[in-house]
């Protein structure tokens, strides 16, 4: 995201036409993950190639494909761990599609497969995002302590 400080633009027009332009890059890239939202797939095959499974553009699986006959040997705790680590590794290949559809993260120090994971602190999220707002010391805008308050400092 680029600073929107009105010390980087000579004018209203300048600063107007710059947002305009961010705000249809940002509309591309919407467009190309909604596609591969859409339309991609992912199949992953477990580690012992037992089994595949295909994962729609949203992570959701859309297929369990047992691979031979060696799935019903294994104890049902067996199975299961197979299955479950096999779908998460599909899933963080549909994620990675997604933040390559998405270029050039439009937010600060924001990564998009972290967020997606749910991996991420939501009150850091909220720093992350309105600090360009507020400006690096929040000084105590909109009734908020002072960066140095939240700190310790």
């Amino acid at each position: 995201m680029n600073d929107w400080n009105a010390a980087n633009f000579r004018s209203l027009d300048e600063a107007s036409e710059a947002a305009l332009a961010a705000l249809e890059r940002e509309q591309r890239k919407l467009a190309d993950v909604t596609r591969v939202i859409d339309e991609e797939t992912v199949t992953v095959r477990a580690k012992d190639r037992s089994l595949s499974i295909t994962l729609d553009g949203r992570g959701e699986v859309t297929n369990i494909a047992f691979n031979g006959t060696k799935y019903r040997a294994m104890a049902p705790a067996e199975l299961a761990h197979l299955l479950v680590e096999t779908i998460r590794a599909g899933r963080a290949q549909c994620v990675q599609k997604m933040t390559a559809a998405m270029g050039q993260p439009a937010l600060p120090d924001i990564d998009f497969a972290e967020l997606a994971s749910g991996n991420l602190n939501p009150m850091e999220v909220f720093d992350k995002l309105i600090t360009p707002f507020l400006g690096e010391d929040f000084g105590g805008i909109v009734g908020r302590p002072g960066k140095e308050s939240r700190e310790g400092k």
